[in-house]
């Protein structure tokens, strides 16, 4: 940008600015600390993302957290190159940062639904991550373990039992030393390998499948309540629950339908976000990554509500179903809703 010749176009706004702003673009020492601001802070960005879905992840969360530690720690010693028994001033107020938030937010249940994942003590899954212990060679784990056990089974007979199955579970003891129940631990689902192995510990089961079908956020039930904020207004503050909730539906499958447009396949539209609960790593945020618009955006009411011609419209296919989807969700005999609308 800054070489090309309508750059000059700028110089009579603010020459200082100018220089200064040509100056750091062509920095190659303001780039490399831009790339490595990127790469330091991309192993928590991707855990936020992760943990930001609908998708069960609560057993995941305490392995991420030392994972995400470990690799913010690697991009910061390389990136001074020192040693990992040296000392960094700047790895220290982050790490600082990230344990004051790490501690808000985790609870016991976290380290509970962790040391119920059977993938955690398997030897490949340990060869995998060298700098974790397994939950059971864990101090913090077990101390953590022994805390929820005490809380959720007030009977010591009961508590008893539930020691002897977690034994069993982490020494792959009786049942659990089937070579069947062995193999399984790392190909199938954690909660699929519960229900299928767990019948001879009846209260970690029982565990297991209220904790590992948890997700770890209630952002997508807040996602889904600003949609609809954005329908119960203020000014439409006498609208029925079913309408309201028909027009959420439909305002979310509008969502979906857009992401057919070919604008939105060569990324030249960024009016919509819906992979937030659909994302796996880094690579599958897609081009259109964040938008927040509403229904009461004047540029998508110029474009889909009041099509008059000028410029590029949506077809007439997507303006056909967003029609006939207000037809289905206003009643033909609130006019003025749908005049508004």
């Amino acid at each position: 940008m800054v070489i090309s010749e309508q750059w000059s176009m700028y110089h009579e706004d603010n020459i200082e600015k100018d220089r200064i702003v040509k100056e750091k673009l062509l920095d190659d020492g303001w780039w490399d600390s831009v790339d490595y601001i990127l790469r330091f802070t991309e192993p928590i960005y991707s855990m936020l993302r992760i943990c930001d879905t609908d998708k069960p992840c609560l057993h995941l969360v305490y392995g991420m957290w030392d994972t995400m530690i470990v690799k913010v720690k690697q991009v910061i010693f390389e990136h001074e190159m020192k040693s990992d028994l040296e000392e960094s001033s700047f790895w220290n107020v982050v790490c600082n940062m990230l344990e004051d938030m790490w501690s808000k937010s985790n609870t016991q249940l976290h380290c509970l639904a962790h040391s119920l994942n059977p993938r955690c003590i398997t030897e490949d899954w340990i060869k995998e991550h060298l700098y974790l212990q397994a939950p059971n060679h864990d101090a913090d784990i077990v101390k953590m373990i022994k805390n929820c056990i005490k809380c959720l089974f007030p009977d010591a007979e009961t508590r008893t039992t539930v020691t002897l199955e977690f034994a069993n579970f982490f020494g792959c003891f009786e049942e659990f030393g089937d070579e069947d129940s062995i193999r399984d631990r790392l190909k199938l689902d954690p909660l699929k390998w519960w229900v299928a192995y767990g019948i001879g510990a009846p209260h970690l089961r029982s565990l297991a499948v209220r904790l590992l079908g948890q997700v770890s956020s209630s952002s997508c039930c807040e996602r889904n309540w600003s949609t609809y904020l954005f329908i119960h207004s203020t000014k439409r503050n006498q609208i029925t629950v079913e309408r309201a909730e028909d027009l959420v539906y439909v305002h979310s499958n509008l969502r979906l339908l857009s992401r057919r447009a070919p604008q939105y396949m060569k990324g030249e539209s960024q009016m919509w976000d819906v992979a937030g609960d659909a994302f796996d790593a880094m690579d599958d945020i897609g081009i259109p990554g964040i938008a927040n618009l509403t229904l009461d955006e004047p540029e998508l009411e110029s474009i889909l509500f009041c099509d008059d011609g000028e410029g590029e419209g949506p077809s007439n296919s997507f303006y056909f179903v967003f029609v006939v989807s207000l037809d289905v969700a206003v009643d033909e005999e609130d006019e003025d809703v749908k005049d508004e609308l």
